[in-house]
């Protein structure tokens, strides 16, 4: 047997199956599988045994289902990121993790090199790359999609075919998939006609909202410092709490996003995604810290987390810039406690009732009534003082050109 060793990140799906043989055949190598679950609803101990059945000397079956959502899900929930305002992150958000534990089992059986199954097209590879050289960079990656003669997913299916290789994909099914306890992501196949809508069958976490029930349903959901903890009144652990939210979501159409997104590698790509749990919480969330966070915080948070969605879609969880953003995220959540009570229905998640101990919504400044504490006279000296550099600049321009700037332009595009 060589001594040469290579740790895969290997899922039991058609890549990482048809790297196995390709790995021992053109690196003359031992093949060390692992299995990560995140989550994804599969039968893993029966991947475990087709990686042996096809070449792995060793299949390590890894449950990171807790750390994942407690150390990467709820983070990215505090930080507010959605990437280009629509990609909740669900399959950015798994690649750390799983490179992260597939360098400690390479450090662990000595193994020289890495492998992962992505394309040279794709966002993965550099997630899972940038994560080898942030944590052990002396590893030495191989990236078969880089280098072997295999162009299509239906070449991989005829190379599996020609090494008796089970695959559940065929010709006919060949979109490309990946789940995780946050969302399931479909690409490829009639998807790459960005004019295609996506078919119905194509779904498997969410009812369609045509035919999600026709009455409302409504959750309370509980954070305790920005963190979800509750469902309904019910403690949760952060694996059920999310399972639970999927459920519910599924059920009522939640979750769908049909997106055409920027990669990294400078292309556009079409994915769909359902995140039914993970939409709820991020509406909840964002509701809860919408009476809990001052002016100020909400505006310059809302910027952080357009950043901090950039370096999680761009595989640069291990920096100090993420680390940095995190510490600033965890001040801002201090008062982020109490319930949102969210309504679901035929697809949408909107909340509708939100409370907290440290709630700045006042009722008696607020209120359209009659109230004692608020002068409406003070609005005129904060108007004039507010205003005042605009004021002056149209004074100023009024006394050489005999009009205001403003009103120039105006009349000059009224003229055009």
């Amino acid at each position: 047997m060589s001594d040469k060793k290579v740790v895969l990140a290997y899922s039991g799906g058609l890549d990482t199956s048809v790297i196995v043989p390709w790995l021992k055949e053109n690196y003359d190598c031992e093949v060390i599988a692992v299995l990560a679950d995140v989550g994804q609803g599969e039968d893993l101990e029966a991947a475990a045994k087709k990686g042996a059945s096809i070449g792995a000397t060793k299949t390590f079956v890894e449950d990171l289902r807790t750390e994942f959502v407690r150390d990467y899900v709820f983070p990215c929930l505090r930080a507010g990121a959605k990437y280009e305002g629509r990609y909740l992150l669900g399959t950015s958000l798994a690649r750390p993790i799983i490179a992260k534990r597939q360098v400690e089992i390479a450090l662990d059986e000595g193994a020289e090199y890495v492998a992962h199954g992505c394309t040279g097209k794709g966002n993965d590879q550099v997630r899972f790359e940038l994560t080898f050289q942030a944590l052990a960079p002396e590893l030495k990656v191989i990236a078969p999609w880089r280098e072997w003669n295999i162009r299509s997913r239906e070449d991989a299916l005829d190379y599996a075919e020609k090494h008796n290789i089970p695959v559940a994909q065929s010709k006919e099914n060949i979109y490309s998939r990946d789940q995780n306890l946050l969302h399931l992501s479909h690409e490829g196949g009639v998807l790459e006609d960005p004019w295609t809508p996506p078919p119905e069958n194509l779904y498997q976490l969410t009812k369609s909202p045509t035919d999600a029930p026709d009455q409302p349903e409504f959750v309370e959901i509980g954070f305790e410092r920005g963190t979800p903890v509750s469902v309904n009144g019910k403690k949760l652990e952060p694996v059920a709490l999310l399972e639970k939210l999927n459920e519910l979501g599924g059920e009522h159409g939640v979750g769908r996003a049909d997106i055409v997104e920027n990669r990294l590698v400078g292309m556009k790509s079409r994915g769909v995604y359902e995140t039914p749990g993970g939409t709820i919480l991020w509406e909840a969330h964002q509701s809860l810290e919408s009476v809990t966070l001052d002016r100020e915080i909400s505006h310059y948070k809302a910027n952080v987390a357009n950043k901090y969605s950039e370096i999680v879609y761009d595989g640069q969880w291990f920096s100090p810039l993420r680390e940095a953003i995190d510490a600033f995220v965890e001040s801002t959540q201090e008062t982020v406690t109490g319930d949102v009570l969210v309504q679901l229905f035929k697809g949408s998640a909107s909340a509708v009732g939100r409370r907290s101990p440290y709630s700045l919504y006042s009722e008696q400044f607020a209120t359209f009534g009659e109230d004692d504490v608020y002068q409406q006279s003070d609005a005129e000296g904060f108007i004039r003082l507010f205003g005042l550099s605009q004021k002056i600049r149209n004074l100023t321009h009024k006394q050489s050109k005999g009009t205001s700037p403003m009103l120039e332009k105006w009349q000059t595009s009224r003229r055009g």
